[in-house]
């Protein structure tokens, strides 16, 4: 396994239409680097997250040259110059990229991804700090405030993953403080690009019935969680355990017009998605979650309203999948970048190109994790994604990476 394999996620021509597309691709002969190996740079900084500029254009270098596509007419800049590279390339191509080859990776035999039809994916968010510097403060702002106010600036960043294999498939940044800019607003850009065949695990923290609505016109099937005492009006019970139950619009508010929604549900007469909807929800109980000798009352809410297409018990253990995106993000966050550590761009444009870098870097892994264990039919989890790290770069530091 070498970085050679990585790009085949982050094939050459991808990364020039990119480029191009950015507005970036003028072509340089002035020995400088072209936008091209500054994308690819930027890939292998998330690589080699511990090591300086320099180091980490030498390695790029040695593997472009054993592939015969360096430029003899190219310079191996100092710390300075690259950083103007990258000043140049900015981030806009790698978000472009990213868009592009920022695919799903599960095939249909691939263990952990799929319940029956629907392939899982999960959306949540985490935070990235960034150097304490003027430009990153303004743009990105501190977590708390006075004496609770956090070190440095953050990075909020929300994700989608397919949960089978930990890739990433969109993501949406933006600051941590001031208005709209918490994982809901972030997550509504993010709703109009999902697929028809996914099925969205959410945790409770994303439900509300204006973003419910705009998540399920996109086409795909939603399983999130809700708050246990939201208390929808019962329609039916199921004998899976599960209940069909009405969403209704809370902009309406006179008790009649309300019940009078519920009784044409009860009645199975169609509603007007615009003022109520049927969903189907799912309750179960976890014993004692909290330590304390007391258990959690978790609720589901489903758009597959059928018990016929996936019962209560699948989905509750679909819900569980949730988690798969919490390991993808403590990949990103510690097994790459390393454990508590700050992002190295001290402005916001090179801060999005290298959370980009690290996102794309990340699902090139992933991808190659998910082949293996699907060839080998076993669960992408049982690949070790650290240890695969790890070999990436031992094998970098001493044989060619980069295909031509």
């Amino acid at each position: 396994m070498s970085l050679g394999l990585l790009t085949a996620s982050v094939p050459r021509d991808a990364v020039d239409e990119a480029v191009e597309a950015a507005g970036r691709g003028a072509k340089r002969s002035d020995g400088k680097l072209p936008p091209r190996v500054m994308v690819y740079f930027a890939m292998a900084l998330a690589l080699f997250a511990d090591d300086d500029y320099e180091e980490v254009a030498t390695r790029l270098t040695e593997t472009l040259s054993d592939w015969g596509c360096w430029d003899q007419a190219w310079r191996v800049p100092t710390s300075g110059g690259i950083t103007q590279a990258r000043q140049r390339l900015g981030y806009e191509p790698l978000q472009m990229l990213f868009e592009q080859v920022a695919v799903p990776v599960a095939e249909q035999l691939t263990r952990g991804a799929w319940l029956g039809p629907w392939r899982l994916m999960a959306i949540d968010g985490f935070e990235w700090d960034a150097p304490d510097t003027p430009a990153n403060a303004s743009e990105f702002g501190y977590a708390g405030s006075g004496s609770n106010r956090s070190a440095f600036p953050k990075v909020r960043v929300v994700t989608i993953s397919e949960c089978g294999s930990h890739a990433v498939t969109d993501a949406a940044m933006g600051p941590i403080s001031g208005k709209g800019t918490g994982e809901q607003a972030l997550a509504r850009v993010l709703y109009p690009r999902l697929e028809q065949d996914w099925l969205l695990i959410a945790d409770r923290n994303f439900y509300n019935w204006v973003d419910w609505n705009r998540a399920q016109a996109s086409g795909a099937d939603l399983l999130w969680r809700i708050k246990a005492d939201l208390g929808l009006p019962i329609v039916a019970h199921h004998r899976d355990g599960s209940y069909s139950a009405v969403l209704v619009n809370p902009a309406i508010r006179a008790q009649g017009a309300r019940s009078r929604l519920v009784e044409a549900a009860r009645a199975g007469e169609d509603l007007d998605p615009e003022r109520a909807q049927l969903v189907r929800v799912i309750e179960y109980e976890v014993p004692d979650r909290e330590g304390n000798g007391d258990g959690e009352l978790i609720a589901l809410l489903t758009t597959i309203t059928d018990p016929r297409q996936a019962l209560a018990a699948e989905l509750a253990q679909a819900y569980q999948q949730r988690w798969e995106h919490e390991s993808g993000n403590r990949q990103l966050k510690t097994y790459l970048r390393g454990p508590g550590q700050v992002l190295r761009s001290k402005s916001p444009d090179m801060v999005r190109q290298e959370i980009y870098g690290y996102l794309l870097t990340h699902h090139a892994i992933s991808a190659l994790i998910c082949q293996a264990a699907t060839e080998a039919d076993i669960d992408p989890d049982r690949v070790k994604f650290k240890r695969t790290v790890r070999i990436i770069r031992r094998r970098v530091t001493g044989s060619s990476a980069f295909s031509p």
